[in-house]
């Protein structure tokens, strides 16, 4: 039995890491993203039209891009958590649905994105955090000006 509450404990505390990013994105608290991610995370948000780099690195690139937006949503939904029993890292499929709004030529502009995270996790003095993250934009609604109809595929190496 105490294999089983371990587990359900750390899929609570994955679920809870999730909705923490996503409130974090959301609230602008950029600088408190290392309580999301280790601090030798990978992230690739090359599928979304940004980068693939270190944590530091993408969160300075967030919070660069995201205040552009005058808000955005991140619902963070249908996780599917992989752990074993006794370990301390998991991988993790979940999916977004992510509306923004920002305003061109005066215009409230509506943009909403949906696709999936991949991620690799591991439990750390901290808790569970992000060590590996790959962003795969499935698709996107009114883009943009300057994005394709469509998002980029992802690339070959973002798995690496």
């Amino acid at each position: 039995m105490a294999d089983a509450q371990r587990l359900l404990a750390d899929r609570i505390a994955i679920d809870d890491l999730l909705t923490h990013y996503a409130t974090l994105i959301d609230s602008r608290r950029f600088e408190e993203l290392d309580q999301v991610f280790t601090f030798d995370a990978v992230l690739d948000y090359r599928s979304a039209g940004g980068i693939r780099g270190s944590f530091p690195e993408v969160r300075d690139w967030l919070a660069s891009v995201l205040p552009t937006f005058s808000w955005t949503q991140h619902f963070v939904v249908n996780r599917a958590v992989e752990l074993t029993a006794g370990a301390d890292e998991a991988i993790c499929r979940s999916l977004f649905h992510n509306p923004n709004s920002m305003e061109i030529e005066g215009r409230s502009w509506l943009f909403v994105v949906g696709g999936a995270y991949h991620d690799r996790l591991v439990r750390t003095d901290s808790g569970w955090r992000i060590r590996h993250r790959v962003e795969e934009t499935i698709w996107w609604d009114n883009p943009m000006p300057g994005l394709d109809a469509v998002p980029p595929p992802l690339p070959a190496d973002c798995f690496d």
